[in-house]
């Protein structure tokens, strides 16, 4: 819930870096700038995104907003199931599912988060609950044209905490394999991202980890330059 339009000359700064053909770079903007941010961003190597869509095409859902009203906005992507989703909002696996596959019916491609609290880390229980989440989280019909999956320590988002290489290379394997055991051989094409206090004095390392695919970022895409900076390193 951050960005007014002034904040669209963010996407401006953006198209001035070189290189950036070589990677996707997705902005997920608030609903009310998608289609200004859209029209910014034509030309460029930057696709739009939502930050979440309802699992009906229609309806009497006021305030919401459906897929097909995202892809009629112009956006390509949305980001679903992300933790402050299921924690403030109290969505369950099943929830997720449905919203991915109405993404899909809509042609975008949903970023499907997944991650485990701090509790559940230290009891050992990180793989399995965002294996779990994982399983519940992914409808049928998911390949790896219209997936990414971004894994999202919960402790680790916006509080400059950061997972040691080790973790996280722990984790995007399980990942990895469970995408394997779902999808087949097409589960080793599905893009996994990592995301928790990324910026561009981590990302480079980060990115090195086996699979490890791209970041989902946060606080450090509100600005060109921060944002600009893992970026690069990307590329």
């Amino acid at each position: 819930m951050n960005g007014l339009a002034p904040s669209l000359a963010e996407i401006e700064a953006l198209k001035g870096l070189t290189g950036m053909a070589t990677c996707d770079i997705v902005v997920c903007p608030p609903f009310t700038l998608i289609e200004k941010a859209a029209e910014r961003a034509k030309g460029s190597a930057i696709i739009i995104g939502a930050q979440d869509c309802h699992a009906q095409v229609s309806g009497a859902y006021t305030g919401d907003v459906a897929a097909e009203m995202l892809a009629d906005a112009g956006a390509r992507f949305v980001i679903l199931g992300h933790s402050e989703r299921r924690v403030y909002h109290h969505e369950t696996d099943p929830v997720v599912a449905a919203k991915v596959a109405a993404a899909h019916k809509a042609g975008l491609i949903a970023i499907v988060c997944v991650g485990e609290t701090r509790s559940e880390r230290d009891d050992g229980r990180a793989v399995d609950v965002v294996g779990g989440q994982l399983r519940g989280s992914i409808p049928e019909g998911a390949t790896s044209s219209n997936i990414a999956i971004a894994y999202e320590p919960v402790w680790a988002i916006g509080t400059g905490l950061v997972p040691s290489l080790e973790q996280i290379e722990e984790m995007h394997s399980s990942i990895r394999q469970m995408l394997i055991e779902r999808l087949g051989g097409d589960g080793s094409n599905v893009r996994i991202l990592y995301g928790g206090s990324v910026k561009s004095s981590n990302a480079a390392e980060i990115f090195a980890v086996a699979n490890v695919d791209g970041a989902l970022v946060g606080g450090a895409s509100l600005k060109a330059e921060d944002f600009g900076g893992i970026i690069s390193a990307a590329i």
